[in-house]
């Protein structure tokens, strides 16, 4: 079955080398008020018909944490940055949270991931200049501060910059909706059980957990579940380790000289997906950046995901 990943409307607006260890058994916008923690429940199927996308940049560094918002996301990107560390992207389709955040900045990365989703609205807190213009002429809503200052505000839970936070509720909607993105079916034969996979970045370290009782992959980040404010342990039915080549940015330089880091997600090569308490040896392949993302395993039958929660781990080859 194929079913696009895509945003609803609410109320009326649209909204470094990589070890993967598999273990079996900024602008500043107005001050409002701190992060609403209105109780969200996380997806659980994916919506049809297609509709427009929400995406959000988010921090997810230790002062960062614990989130708002992310739990209702549809699909998770994580993508490596400079000096080691990742961010996130989180894709919205049918459940938007109140609030979101903390949002942080765009990068080079962001423009082909998105280019899979139509015209989406992207929130994000600023970028580097040479990004900025590319984002501008991308096929996308740039929605940070500048273009919609006020679905943003400053929490009093977190020291700025990971103190940004927005009302999706107040953004300008997608342009456009996407193709049929991710499919959604049952697994196929050849899954190994495996209770727990590790995926460490060179500053940054995940754990997945299986629990046979919730039916998901349980999230815990740098040793410690990774809790938000407004929906619990974060968690996923299909995880996702995508092998993909990464460069350095160097239009895209930080405070302490760290440039940014570009993964290539047009392309092929090796994944593992963890669905069902089992893991999967995997190919993706996507042949141009309109393209959706397609996994198969690597005797080429396809291999869909499960329907909820997605999360993929973008990890250098």
């Amino acid at each position: 079955m194929t079913v696009a990943v895509a945003a609803v409307l609410v109320g009326g607006l649209a909204t470094a080398a990589v070890l993967v260890a598999n273990h079996r058994s900024t602008t500043t916008a107005g001050s409002q008020p701190p992060a609403v923690r209105t109780s969200v429940a996380p997806t659980t199927t994916a919506p049809v018909p297609p509709s427009p996308v929400l995406a959000v940049k988010i921090d997810n560094v230790a002062g960062a944490r614990p989130q708002t918002g992310v739990g209702a996301a549809n699909v998770v990107y994580v993508e490596l940055v400079e000096g080691g560390l990742t961010r996130l992207m989180a894709v919205y389709s049918g459940n938007l949270p109140p609030a979101i955040g903390p949002v942080r900045s765009a990068r080079r990365t962001d423009l082909d991931l998105l280019a899979q989703y139509g015209r989406p609205t992207l929130a994000y807190s600023g970028a580097a200049q040479q990004i900025l213009t590319l984002l501008h002429g991308a096929p996308l809503v740039n929605a940070s501060p500048t273009e919609a200052d006020s679905a943003y505000y400053r929490g009093n839970t977190h020291a700025a910059p990971h103190n940004l936070y927005v009302q999706p509720a107040k953004l300008p909607p997608a342009a456009a909706p996407p193709p049929a993105t991710l499919r959604f079916g049952p697994a196929p034969p050849g899954g190994i059980p495996t209770a727990t996979q590790r995926v460490s970045y060179p500053a940054a370290v995940y754990d997945f957990t299986w629990s046979a009782t919730t039916g998901r992959w349980l999230v815990s980040m740098d040793g410690t579940p990774d809790v938000t404010t407004d929906s619990g342990q974060l968690s996923a039915a299909t995880v996702v380790i995508q092998h993909v080549m990464v460069h350095a940015d160097p239009a895209d330089v930080d405070v302490a000289g760290n440039p940014g880091q570009v993964s290539e997600t047009v392309g092929t090569g090796s994944a593992t997906v963890l669905r069902d308490g089992q893991s999967f040896a995997a190919t993706w392949s996507r042949p141009t950046a309109p393209d959706s993302t397609r996994y198969t395993t690597t005797s080429g039958t396809p291999l869909p995901l499960s329907a909820g929660p997605v999360w993929i781990l973008l990890v250098p080859a």
